[in-house]
C-alpha cells in the first residue's frame, strides 16, 4: 500500500511540473463553458421556448436557469472523461523516455505499478473537474439557479463516479499506447467524438430513432443523463411551482433526456447509477487484467 501512495505522489508531482499537461487539463472545462456559454446558450434557449405552448408566459430568470443547467450538466459530462485521457500522459511519458525501464527491473509490481498510474489520474481529474464544478456554479449564480443542497451533494457523486469512469477508459485506451503523438491523437479523437455520443452537445432525443438504440448501449449516455437530472431537478419543481402542466414538465424533461428509455422501458435515476458503476468496475477489472499481461518491450 505504502508503494503505491508513493507511486501516487510521483505522478501527481510530475503532473503539476509538466506546465503544458497542467495547463491543457485546466483549460478544457474553460473552454467548454467560453463555447457553450457563446454558442450554445443561445440555441437551447430558441429549442426550450419552441417547445412551450404559445400562451405560456415564461420568466426569464427559469429559461435562464434551464439553459445554464443544461449547459452545466452537458460540459460536466464531457470534461469528467476527456480530462482523464489529459492526465493519463503521464503513463504514456514513462514508456516515451524510457523511464519504464527502471520500473521494470526495479521490485514494483506491474498491477501496482499501474495502480499508480490510476489512482494519480483520479485525483488529478477530481481536481480540475472541481474547479469546472466551481466555475459551472459561478455561471448558473449568474443565469439562475434552482440547486438545492441535496441536488449538489449528488452532483459532487456522479462527478466522482464518471471521474472514475473516464480514468478507467483512458486507462484501458492508453495502455497500449508508446508515444506522446499517439496519444495526442487518442485524446484529439475523444475530445471531438465523446461529447456527441453522451449526449453532451446535443440532447439524444434529437437524433433518429435507430442512432437512439444504439446509444442507448452506451454507459456514458447514462452518466450525462444522471448530470442533467440533478441539475435539472430544481429547475422542474420551479417550473411546477409556476403552473406548468405535469404533461409539459415530462415533456421538456424528454426532450433533454432526463428521461431516457432502454428497450422501450424507462431508465430511473437509481438504475443510470447502477449501470455507471457496473461498468466502471467491469473497466476497471478490464484495465488490471490488462497490466498483468506480458509487455513487449
Amino acid at each position: 500500500m505504502n508503494t503505491i501512495f508513493v507511486l501516487v505522489n510521483r505522478n501527481r508531482k510530475l503532473f503539476f511540473r509538466d506546465k503544458g499537461m497542467l495547463i491543457s487539463a485546466l483549460i478544457t472545462p474553460l473552454i467548454l463553458i467560453v463555447l457553450y456559454g457563446t454558442f450554445l446558450a443561445n440555441v437551447y434557449k430558441d429549442s426550450f421556448r419552441s417547445s412551450l405552448p404559445a400562451a405560456f408566459t415564461v420568466a426569464d430568470k427559469l429559461i435562464n436557469g434551464a439553459v445554464a443547467a443544461q449547459l452545466a450538466a452537458g460540459l460536466l459530462a464531457v470534461s469528467c472523461v476527456t480530462v482523464t485521457f489529459c492526465v493519463n500522459l503521464t503513463m504514456i511519458q514513462d514508456r516515451a523516455n524510457g523511464t519504464r525501464k527502471d520500473f521494470n527491473v526495479s521490485p514494483v509490481k506491474r498491477p501496482v505499478l499501474y495502480l499508480g498510474y490510476f489512482f494519480a489520474t483520479v485525483l488529478n481529474s477530481l481536481m480540475v473537474n472541481g474547479l469546472a464544478l466551481i466555475c459551472c456554479f459561478i455561471y448558473m449564480e449568474g443565469m439562475g439557479c434552482y440547486l438545492s443542497g441535496t441536488d449538489v451533494l449528488w452532483l459532487l457523486v456522479d462527478i466522482v463516479i464518471l471521474v472514475l469512469f473516464g480514468s478507467s477508459l483512458s486507462g484501458i485506451i492508453c495502455y497500449p499506447l508508446k508515444t506522446q503523438g499517439q496519444m495526442s491523437a487518442v485524446g484529439t479523437v475523444v475530445s471531438a467524438g465523446y461529447g456527441f455520443l453522451c449526449g453532451a452537445y446535443m440532447p439524444i432525443a434529437n437524433f433518429g430513432s435507430g442512432l437512439q438504440k444504439v446509444l442507448s448501449f452506451i454507459p456514458s449516455t447514462y452518466g450525462t443523463s444522471l448530470l442533467k437530472n440533478h441539475m435539472l431537478r430544481g429547475v422542474f419543481e420551479e417550473m411546477r411551482a409556476s403552473g406548468f402542466p405535469e404533461e409539459v414538465v415530462k415533456g421538456i424533461a424528454d426532450s433533454l433526456d432526463c428521461n431516457p428509455v432502454f428497450q422501450g422501458k424507462k431508465v430511473t435515476t437509481e438504475a443510470m447509477l447502477l449501470i455507471m458503476v457496473l461498468s466502471t468496475v467491469v473497466f476497471m477489472v478490464v484495465y488490471l487484467i490488462l497490466t498483468n499481461c506480458q509487455e513487449k518491450e
